[in-house]
């Protein structure tokens, strides 16, 4: 990713707080910290509106890539908004668009993607995204047109 997207770039943004713990010694919030506001971003996504029941449902989404760029740091207690789309939509799997903003900033501090493929949750083997959690895609994948 070269130039910051902007939040308009993003299907659904949601409020995510930052913890005391996510600051480093540096001083800023840790590399680390970044991967799980983008995985609250994509499960709170999946929650809402793909009606994803992450305790019973047999089908789930596994995490098998993910990257991110760093553009600006952020500090606790700084409060700030994670970004989602869709950027690509297979059969069993599918790679989102992530973002982490300050919240009144429309420039993203940090963006990346995050890929799951979904798979039996008793087996491990990769299954097609069941119907519910795959219109919600849609929806990200449809308005990411940017």
């Amino acid at each position: 990713m070269n130039q910051r997207d902007s939040k308009n770039a993003y299907y659904y943004v949601t409020e995510i707080s930052t913890r005391w713990s996510d600051n480093d010694i540096y001083g800023h919030v840790n590399n680390v910290a970044y991967y799980s506001y983008f995985d609250t971003v994509v499960n709170q996504y999946l929650i809402e509106h793909g009606e994803l029941d992450i305790q019973a449902d047999r089908v789930v989404g596994f995490v098998v890539s993910s990257s991110c760029d760093y553009y600006a740091p952020i500090v606790y207690p700084q409060k700030i908004q994670a970004g989602l789309r869709v950027n690509k939509l297979g059969n069993k799997s599918v790679e989102y668009g992530v973002a982490i903003f300050l919240i009144g900033e429309e420039q993203a501090r940090a963006a990346g993607s995050f890929t799951h493929v979904f798979v039996n949750r008793e087996t491990g083997q990769s299954v097609d995204i069941p119907q519910r959690i795959r219109q919600a895609l849609d929806m990200a994948l449809m308005a990411g047109e940017y």
